[in-house]
């Protein structure tokens, strides 16, 4: 959970409010609705690691030894941003986002990849689409986008890694990827896909038969962040 520490701490007052009140919302709904909810977001992997930390057993001053030292990259090796989705059925779809993310291609990444995990994950047609609060999936032309492709989103509050189980398979993917070792870019996207795409299904069901104790936990809470 240390990954996502950093996020946690920038939760504002107004962002608190609105998890605790999302949470008390929804503590009632049945189980059916969450698993049928197609659970969407965005990360950064890099290359050799560099998100995650090291340890690194070495007696005293070998620190400089070859076998001691971690290799890196100059100027930051390389990093993907990917999009994906899951639901309790399993993954999902997960895309490499080339350039900058704005409204046109996260619109152009939800048609090519929407309907077609829907369909693979065999949701029921009173499926729901959950997405962040980023401008990009809040912006006018994509609200007209979604409303035209007739996807009914559920409203989510800014700011909540907690309320949001695909950050615990983001964090299976960090774990995973840098271990199989890529040496550059085109490998890492492939390894990123193809570790997404092995996660095993009960991995995912067991996240979504236990949402209604996270959001039980957010209200107890308060708000603030707990260890989910």
């Amino acid at each position: 959970m240390a990954e996502f520490q950093d996020e946690k701490l920038l939760l504002s007052k107004k962002n608190i409010k609105a998890c605790l009140s999302f949470a008390r919302k929804h503590l009632d709904d049945p189980q059916d609705f969450w698993e049928n909810t197609l659970w969407t977001d965005e990360t950064k992997t890099e290359l050799f690691g560099r998100s995650v930390s090291h340890d690194v057993w070495r007696k005293s001053n070998t620190a400089f030894q070859k076998k001691n030292i971690i290799p890196t990259v100059k100027y930051g090796g390389g990093s993907v941003m990917v999009w994906g989705c899951f639901a309790a059925s399993g993954p999902g779809r997960l895309a490499v986002i080339n350039g900058t993310m704005n409204s046109a291609v996260y619109q152009k990444i939800l048609k090519e990849n929407v309907r077609p995990s829907v369909c693979d994950l065999k949701l029921k047609r009173t499926w729901v689409l959950q997405q962040g609060n980023d401008p990009k999936h809040t912006s006018k032309s994509t609200s007209e986008w979604l409303k035209k492709n007739k996807m009914k989103t559920l409203e989510w509050p800014s700011q909540s890694p907690d309320l949001n189980p695909i950050e615990m398979l983001w964090h299976d993917l960090k774990k995973v990827v840098p271990a199989r070792k890529p040496s550059n870019v085109a490998e890492l996207q492939q390894l990123c896909k193809d570790e997404w795409a092995k996660i095993p299904p009960q991995r995912c069901n067991r996240l979504i038969a236990s949402y209604g104790k996270r959001l039980i936990a957010v209200v107890a809470a308060k708000g603030v962040p707990t260890s989910y």
